[in-house]
């Protein structure tokens, strides 16, 4: 039988189970043999992972050509204006790539997380405010490059949900089974995921743009097959 798991990720651990040169690893938390995270989190960035032996699930969730909704609470330099809630929402150009239209607000006050270790640098003279973004996509560092192309550079990065499942009930370096009710929500989330083409905003493969053919008389050529 396939298990499920959900991990809340510490600051500072590898999100994989093989040595990295002294850093934490998933190893150093998870007892749980020949699982796989299903998608990643970076050795700076903390929240929820899942993670599982279920291989078709997993590739589905895995694979960047489908989305699935995956929610950050990011603190971020300076106070946000309009502008930038409204550039994030309908998307920003990070190196080539434009991102998808996500769901992006700003929280009214300091959300209630377990403090980190080490904490971020405080400054006096900058102040620092919580957006909460919920993406479906999820790119290489994209949230911290997505608020640093607003000007508003992420200082910590929690992902606090996947779809309807939560970091409730766990602490850092904690992790659980996921409940019969929460793997039906799962395979929900995998079953409704639209591909990457299907959503405005999303770049398909690019591929030498076609000329249109030449018309001889009445008939037209045909496009040669691939």
């Amino acid at each position: 039988m396939a298990r499920y798991v959900l991990f809340y990720k510490p600051f500072q651990v590898m999100s994989q189970f093989s040595p990295s040169e002294g850093k934490a690893t998933l190893k150093d938390f998870i007892d749980v043999p020949e699982i796989y995270p299903i998608g990643r989190l970076d050795w700076d960035s903390e929240g929820l992972m899942l993670l599982s032996d279920d291989g078709p699930l997993q590739h589905r969730l895995s694979d960047p050509r489908w989305g699935h909704p995956r929610t950050y609470w990011a603190q971020v330099e300076q106070i946000p204006p309009d502008q930038a809630i409204a550039q994030l929402q309908q998307g920003v150009t990070i190196q080539d790539y434009r991102t998808r239209p996500a769901q992006v607000r700003l929280l009214p006050e300091e959300p209630t997380l377990p403090p980190r270790n080490p904490p971020i640098r405080f400054r006096k003279s900058v102040p620092t405010a919580w957006l909460e973004l919920t993406l479906t996509e999820g790119h290489n560092r994209q949230v911290r490059r997505m608020t640093a192309a607003v000007g508003h550079p992420t200082l910590r990065l929690v992902r606090v949900a996947i779809g309807s499942l939560t970091l409730a009930g766990l602490e850092p370096g904690q992790w659980r089974f996921l409940t019969a009710t929460e793997l039906a929500s799962l395979r929900a989330i995998a079953q409704s995921s639209q591909p990457a083409s299907a959503v405005r905003g999303e770049p398909t493969a690019r591929s030498p743009r076609s000329r249109p053919a030449k018309r001889r008389g009445r008939s037209r050529r045909s496009p040669a097959s691939s």
